[in-house]
């Protein structure tokens, strides 16, 4: 005969029941490490115990917690007491905690803090080996899980605020014993491309232990060593890990760490639009301010425009010369003046005028003008010049009475 086909709640019902009544699951203590500790607005906490293999779910009602004497956190040990049962609506099977007892802090959590505590003190945390991030990336290199959802989120918010950047996937297992060892590779891959500009790794959330392949020391010294700049995005905002500690830039999530790797391209061309308003505004002042100076440099030039000076120099010539010419001629006829008197003078003086009027020059032999009676004597020949001609005579006699009683004038 055919069995009735149960339905899902059924069955979760049914194992319910055999858990329940199971005499170990029913009162069980269990020790382990607290992570993704969460205390509801309801005074419900929810939280997972872990050690190095495995997790359980742990609730504990608001009723059994008030009693408690310290606050879990995260990387506690302890002991929780209470009974195993199932979730039907989600079909998980979880602790249900009745009694919680505190051992310390848990060994994954101190293992963490001393990690973390000795990479630090050897400077691989320090500011000064952060490498800046570029603001355009042309290739960005990412290493997560292919399937996830986090390689869909980068994806979407890169080709989204930037499409011109290319970006290169390197699949690799990010959660679990072999993940350090895939990431580490898919490092040194996208270091070893000269086209890639930046890189990214990390994947979407989930409990501590399940981001424990980041808190690796090999995968740590490998994102201290690399040239290219990397964002780590590992898990949510409240998770940090050891890679994000000595990464570059630390993301709170895989779709931040795409924001913060390229810019928005519309916000750059609307800064480009702003800045070709600004720059235009700017020239169009320059212009206006060169046009102001280049009409009155203009200006300047016609005033001081060496062809009108020219000009006005040549005026000045022409009214030098005018004066010079006036002055000349002043000059001119005032020497004329003093010529036509030293002309009359002269003429007074002119042995020729003389001879005009009856009178005669008396020259010896050797014709030397005789001046007095003294410079001849009796026998002598001397010549008179008239004003005609001259007569040659012989002295014959010589009176030394004065010239002015020897003629009737």
């Amino acid at each position: 005969m055919d069995i009735r086909p149960l339905k899902v709640s059924e069955v979760n019902n049914y194992i319910k029941k055999l858990v329940l009544n199971d005499m170990i699951l029913s009162n069980i203590s269990v020790e382990g490490e607290i992570s993704n500790f969460k205390h509801h607005y309801s005074g419900h906490m929810y939280f997972n115990l872990k050690d190095y293999n495995g997790k359980i779910k742990a609730v504990m009602f608001k009723s059994d917690n008030d009693s408690l004497k310290f606050i879990p956190e995260e990387g506690l040990k302890v002991v929780a007491t209470g009974y195993i049962s199932i979730y039907e609506r989600e079909g998980e099977y979880q602790l249900y905690v009745r009694h919680l007892k505190e051992k310390g802090l848990g060994d994954l959590y101190k293992d963490f803090e001393e990690l973390k505590s000795k990479l630090e003190n050897e400077g691989l945390f320090s500011e000064i080996y952060k490498k800046p991030i570029p603001i355009m990336p042309r290739k960005i290199g990412v290493v997560t899980s292919s399937t996830g959802a986090a390689i869909r989120d980068i994806i979407t918010v890169i080709k989204r605020r930037f499409p011109p950047c290319e970006i290169l996937i390197y699949p690799a297992l990010v959660q679990g014993v072999k993940a350090p060892e895939e990431i580490i590779k898919g490092l040194i891959y996208l270091e070893s491309r000269e086209d890639v500009d930046l890189i990214i790794t990390g994947r979407g959330g989930g409990s501590i232990e399940e981001l424990f392949a980041f808190n690796d020391e090999d995968l740590a010294r490998t994102i201290y060593k690399l040239n290219t700049p990397i964002i780590t995005a590992i898990g949510h905002e409240t998770d940090f890990t050891i890679a994000d500690f000595v990464s570059d830039l630390r993301a709170p999530t895989p779709s931040a760490a795409a924001e913060l790797s390229v810019p928005d391209a519309e916000e750059l061309m609307e800064g480009l639009r702003k800045r070709k308003g600004y720059l235009s505004r700017i020239l169009r002042e320059i212009i206006r301010r060169n046009k102001s100076e280049v009409e009155l440099l203009n200006s300047n030039l016609k005033y001081y425009n060496p062809i009108n000076r020219l000009r006005d120099k040549r005026q000045e010539l022409d009214g030098i010369f005018k004066e010079l010419d006036y002055n000349f001629e002043k000059i001119l006829s005032a020497k004329n003046k003093d010529l036509l008197n030293f002309k009359s003078k002269l003429n007074i003086l002119n042995p020729v005028l003389i001879l005009e009027n009856g009178y005669g020059i008396i020259a010896d032999e050797d014709g030397n003008i005789i001046k007095s009676i003294e410079n001849i004597r009796i026998g002598e020949e001397i010549t008179i010049m008239l004003k005609d001609g001259k007569i040659k005579s012989q002295v014959k006699h010589i009176d030394e009475r004065s010239v002015l009683n020897g003629f009737n004038l």
